[in-house]
């Protein structure tokens, strides 16, 4: 890594605010919420662009089912949450999300495509739970979790972007330094969180 990727690294990390990972803070219903929420919660917003990040490491069609595939888990995560389920640790896992993704694309990690869906799977469903749990009875559900899952795919697409833009510049180096940063600012949310 280069002075330019650690400065980013280091930003990032200062920039950090605890890990808000459930929507019990402000409005939770509605299209418009459900696209708001994670483009303003840091681990989610993270977590979000590393799955990018790391999908586009990927070859073939994996850069486009692991995001898809996390969409779809996230939304079942969401029902399963409205229907009361929890899993214990579910936020420990949204944190780990952050740093094990962040991990994941700094290290370059390519694995088959089940594997990698089953990783993103697992964490997408602790995602999903911990908003289907807050989300009140008449909350608006449905449009709030479109909104949700657009704005998470178009969180995905920027990971990718980042991702094959460096590549073809002959810079793979940018998705891992901004994995990194991805894992230095979810260690940083552990820390203060």
């Amino acid at each position: 890594m280069n002075k330019k990727h650690i400065l980013l690294a280091a930003s990032l990390t200062l920039a950090a605010t605890p890990a808000l990972a459930h929507t019990g803070i402000g409005a939770v219903h509605g299209l418009e919420h459900g696209f708001l929420h994670p483009l303003t919660g840091p681990d989610h917003l993270l977590a979000m662009i590393a799955v990018g990040l790391w999908s586009g490491q990927q070859s073939g069609r994996t850069v486009w089912l692991w995001p898809a595939a996390f969409v779809g888990a996230l939304l079942v995560g969401g029902l399963l949450g409205l229907a009361g389920v929890e899993i214990p640790g579910m936020e420990l896992m949204i944190l780990g999300s952050v740093i094990v993704l962040g991990g994941l694309t700094l290290f370059g990690v390519i694995l088959p495509r089940l594997a990698g869906v089953a990783i993103l799977a697992a964490f997408a469903v602790s995602h999903g739970m911990a908003h289907g749990l807050e989300m009140p009875a008449d909350g608006g559900g449905a449009a709030y979790f479109a909104g949700f899952a657009v704005a998470t795919a178009l969180l995905h697409l920027a990971g990718i972007g980042i991702a094959l833009i460096g590549a073809r510049q002959g810079r793979p180096t940018l998705a891992r330094a901004s994995g990194a940063a991805c894992c230095v600012a979810g260690l940083a949310l552990a820390l203060v969180g």
